[in-house]
């Protein structure tokens, strides 16, 4: 069987409280991965063109307000 088969397994086998304190501590995991990627690609340099496709999209005015 297959580690995340395994995982599936136990998480299908949890209390409605574990589940609860699961969900908790993987919605903070996921997040903090989340942004430690964002962080990371920032640093690396990944999201300069994106961010000067934004700038000249702005600039032609091309974008709309949220």
């Amino acid at each position: 069987m297959a580690k995340l088969d395994k995982i599936e397994q136990e998480i299908a086998g949890l209390s409605p409280q574990e589940l609860a304190r699961f969900r908790a501590w993987y919605s903070e995991f996921d997040s903090d991965t989340w942004d430690g990627q964002i962080e990371q690609d920032a640093a690396d340099g990944k999201l300069e063109a994106l961010a000067a496709r934004a700038l000249e999209a702005h600039q032609a005015d091309k974008t709309s307000t949220l």
